[in-house]
């Protein structure tokens, strides 16, 4: 994909599916993982999956709809927060580095390394120095880990203004999801454009041959999930031809 004139508030949002298309589609992706996943167990890679997008973009629906079927043995879900004091005193990718999967299995980051390039350059928690050779510092580290065998997959769904503060609303009003919303949600939110303007740089300096980025409409959550799975089948299958051809 060609990020250089790209724009997030741009992205086509009206991409509904019908409940038979969702459950089809995504149960043909989530038996396709499995078995890339008996084949990747026997196989000296590993999958690195990273994920990115607004507060209430559907990032952990999404996460687990394409999962649930596999072995969970096998997969580390990690869901990135602010670093704790014994992170700090580290170079801020030391602490997704001890979490890299060994050969044969799978990491998923719920927010990842390219924090740094997103919240921590917006609410001014990284220098100006710190963010902007970051770019330089990622694109090597991936080159690093997919030399080594490790198939890296980076998903940025993306919810339109509005209803993120429709999901907002409804998370406020439901006791169960009360939970999923709190003030650094709605403080993200009031810096919107300074978002997207940094995600969209970081499209066009990170999205590599090797690493691509993949940008899902987020709006309509079925379609954002089948996308979602299907991105992370298509990527893996690339690499383990051999398993397509066999099914």
């Amino acid at each position: 994909m060609n990020f250089k004139n790209f724009s997030l508030d741009a992205l086509d949002q009206n991409t509904p599916i019908s409940k038979e298309e969702y459950g089809r589609d995504l149960k043909k992706y989530q038996l396709g993982l499995l078995s890339l996943q008996l084949r990747l167990k026997e196989s000296k890679r590993s999958v690195i999956i990273l994920i990115e997008g607004p507060d209430a973009a559907g990032k952990g629906g999404a996460i687990k709809r394409t999962l649930e079927r596999l072995d969970p043995r096998l997969i580390r879900v990690y869901s990135t927060q602010k670093p704790t004091p014994e992170e700090y005193k580290h170079h801020y990718l030391w602490r997704f580095w001890n979490k890299l999967p060994p050969y044969g299995e799978i990491a998923v980051f719920d927010r990842s390394w390219y924090g740094r390039v997103l919240v921590e350059r917006v609410e001014g928690f990284a220098t100006d120095d710190e963010w902007k050779r970051a770019y330089d510092e990622i694109n090597e580290l991936e080159r690093t880990l997919t030399d080594d065998g490790a198939i890296i997959i980076k998903l940025f769904l993306q919810v339109s203004k509005a209803e993120q503060l429709r999901r907002f609303k409804q998370r406020q009003a439901d006791p169960y999801k009360h939970w999923k919303i709190n003030d650094e949600d709605w403080r993200n939110r009031r810096k919107w454009n300074q978002h997207l303007k940094a995600a969209e740089e970081m499209f066009v300096k990170t999205s590599t041959r090797i690493a691509p980025w993949t940008v899902i409409p987020g709006d309509f959550k079925w379609f954002a999930r089948v996308q979602f799975a299907k991105t992370v089948y298509d990527r893996i299958a690339a690499e383990f031809p051999e398993v397509i051809k066999k099914g």
